[in-house]
């Protein structure tokens, strides 16, 4: 069955840095559309980065720009999320998603285009 395993999360001052990792198995991982989404204690999911099945496509959440960069490794069936500048509003359980797809640079950024999921990861961020 396809398992979706995130780690990496923790709790950092505001301003420090994390990355989280996502390792995938029982799916052909460069078929895969990947992305990263963040729900906050009493806030909607909500995107924050994607990227496409050959890593040659990016996409972010205006508020994540310039500070989160998504990354992926198909020979480890992993993709990443570096996140950097991390402040308060960065606080939320991170959850990485694929989607399988024909085409190498299509991106999602709506969760409901997402089949599998993972546990998701808690980053806080303290002040």
């Amino acid at each position: 069955q396809v398992q979706l395993v995130e780690s990496g999360g923790g709790l950092v001052q505001a301003g420090g840095s994390l990355r989280l990792s996502c390792t995938a198995s029982g799916l052909t991982f460069s078929s895969y559309c990947m992305g990263w989404f963040r729900q906050a204690p009493g806030k909607e999911r909500e995107f924050v980065a994607t990227i496409s099945r050959s890593g040659g496509n990016t996409k972010y959440a205006d508020s994540v720009t310039d500070r989160f960069t998504m990354s992926r490794d198909n020979t480890k069936n992993t993709v990443y999320l570096q996140m950097n500048s991390l402040n308060p509003e960065d606080t939320a359980v991170y959850y990485c998603a694929a989607r399988l797809t024909i085409y190498s640079s299509i991106l999602y950024s709506d969760d409901s285009a997402y089949r599998y999921w993972g546990q998701g990861s808690q980053v806080t961020v303290s002040s």
